[in-house]
Parts: C-alpha cells; sequence; structure tokens
C-alpha cells in the first residue's frame, strides 16, 4: 500500500518501515479474526500463528536494506554489535492482549543508528492506525488516510497526571508507587499504546520498574515519545541505548510529557534506590 509520508526528505527505511507494518497488518487481522492457538515459550510468554507470520513478513520487506534485525521471535545474532545501524522489531506486540481479544496489540519497527532510535512505526491493525517519527522530523499518526502531527501534553502537575499501566503485568509496588505520586487517573492500556496514548497528549505518563522489559518492546516507542516532546528514562533518570549487548532494561522505564519527568524520578529514587 503506498502512502505519502507525513514530512519531507524521509529516509528510504521510513517507506520500507510503513510497508513491512502495512503488510504484516493485514496478516495479523487475518489470524485474529479467526480460531487460532497459542502456545507457551521458553520464557512463559505467549506465541501464536500472528507472531511469526508478522516476523517472517517484516524481515521479508526489510531484507533489502541490508541492515541487520533484532527480533522478539529470532534468536540474537550478537554480531550486530559490530553495526552502527540495525533494526530492532516487535513483529507483535501485546500478544496477550492479542489472545485476550482486547484489540490493544501492536506491530513496532525500529531504525537504530549509534545506539540511538532515529525512526519509529507503531501500528495499531484493530484500528487501522499507524504512528511514525523520524528523528528531527516529529511524530505523527495516520488515521483516514490523514496524518496528525502529535505533541505530548502541558500537564505539569502529578495529581492531574493521566497514568497508563499494563493490563497483565502491573505489580504490586508500581500500584503503590503510583499512589504515593499522588496520580488519581489511572487506566489500563495494552502493549506499546500506553506510550502512544502520551504522544497524543491523551495520557501523562507511564512506568514500570520491571527489569523484564525487552528493547523491542520500547525502541520504536523512544523516537515517538521523543519527536512528542515528551521523555523515557529508566526509572533512575538515566539515558537509554540500543544496540548494546543486554537487551532488557535493567532498571525499569519511565515514559512522561516530559513535564513531570524530574519529579517522578526524585520521588523514586527517594523511596526505593538505596
Amino acid at each position: 500500500m503506498a502512502v505519502d509520508l507525513p514530512f519531507p526528505d524521509p529516509l528510504d527505511e521510513a517507506r520500507l518501515a510503513v510497508e513491512a507494518a502495512f503488510r504484516a497488518s493485514k496478516a495479523v487481522m487475518e489470524i485474529y479474526s479467526k480460531d487460532f492457538a497459542a502456545q507457551t515459550k521458553k520464557d512463559n510468554s505467549p506465541i501464536t500463528m500472528a507472531d511469526l507470520e508478522s516476523n517472517r513478513i517484516i524481515k521479508e520487506v526489510l531484507a533489502s536494506s541490508g541492515l541487520p534485525i533484532l527480533s522478539e521471535e529470532d534468536d540474537d545474532d550478537i554480531s550486530r554489535l559490530d553495526h552502527d545501524r540495525i533494526w530492532i522489531v516487535d513483529p507483535l506486540d501485546g500478544t496477550s492482549d492479542f489472545v485476550n481479544k482486547t484489540g490493544e496489540f501492536t506491530i513496532m519497527i525500529a531504525l537504530v543508528e549509534n545506539k540511538k532510535p532515529v525512526l519509529g512505526l507503531i501500528s495499531h491493525p484493530t484500528t487501522n492506525s499507524l504512528f511514525l517519527a523520524q528523528s528531527g522530523k516529529g511524530a505523527h499518526m495516520l488515521m483516514d488516510h490523514t496524518w496528525k502531527k502529535l505533541s505530548v501534553s502541558r500537564t505539569s502537575e502529578l495529581a492531574k497526571c493521566r497514568a497508563v499501566g499494563s493490563r497483565f503485568h502491573l505489580s504490586e509496588q508500581e500500584k503503590e508507587f503510583f499512589s504515593k505520586l499522588g496520580v488519581l487517573s489511572f487506566e489500563s492500556k495494552g502493549s506499546s499504546l500506553k506510550v502512544a496514548e502520551i504522544c497524543m497528549g491523551k495520557a501523562d505518563l507511564y512506568l514500570t520498574a520491571s527489569n523484564k522489559i525487552k528493547h523491542w518492546d520500547t525502541c520504536a516507542s523512544y523516537c515517538l515519545i521523543t519527536e512528542s516532546g515528551g521523555m523515557m528514562t529508566d526509572m533512575n533518570g538515566g539515558e537509554i541505548f540500543y544496540n548494546v549487548e543486554k537487551l532488557n532494561h535493567q532498571n525499569g522505564l519511565l515514559v512522561s510529557n516530559g513535564l513531570v519527568h524530574k519529579q517522578i524520578v526524585d520521588r523514586y529514587r527517594s523511596e526505593y534506590v538505596l
């Protein structure tokens, strides 16, 4: 499906990513509309034919770039560390949402250059919408054949913040911390749609103290939130780098509109960091 991109001078890889997302989204929805089975991977997370088919299609389309691809559904080839530019892909983010038919699953494709995402794409197949960001070009959402530029909210008081969190993985510590922050508004949201909500200004913060979140879960989101005017760090406020040896976010993840970021980091460090 050909589509005009929302900014001038797009990277060639941006067109590839959009093509891969459209093709993978179509295949995923065909599986979603029928009966399908879910298996369990070694880490006890679910996997379906949709994960595998999306992965196959995305790799097929991106192969013409000649760049290494790090995907959730493939073994990690550490030779990627020898490359300055790589793709990082989550073929189906929110498989539990896919299996439970919430509709809140996404496809994520990111391009990393010198350990930072320079292109981020999130496709939300059930709404036929697409989020796309390129470094220095802003973040945009495609809905009903129209692109809209995205920007985060201007909320600066924690008590007025709208928080989003995991439907299936919210910990007691995270619930406790939201309470300590005085955040009164909380909504469960699946997959990378949590960050998309912040990019659209519909939510203000998302956090997790878990060290189980992997780089393919966040890489596309990093570019989108940054280009929307927000911030993504670890829970200690530390900068995040991609295409590094360890694939998990060892100190959790904090995403916000930027205005409340330091307040949250300072409170977390005072409560939980020795």
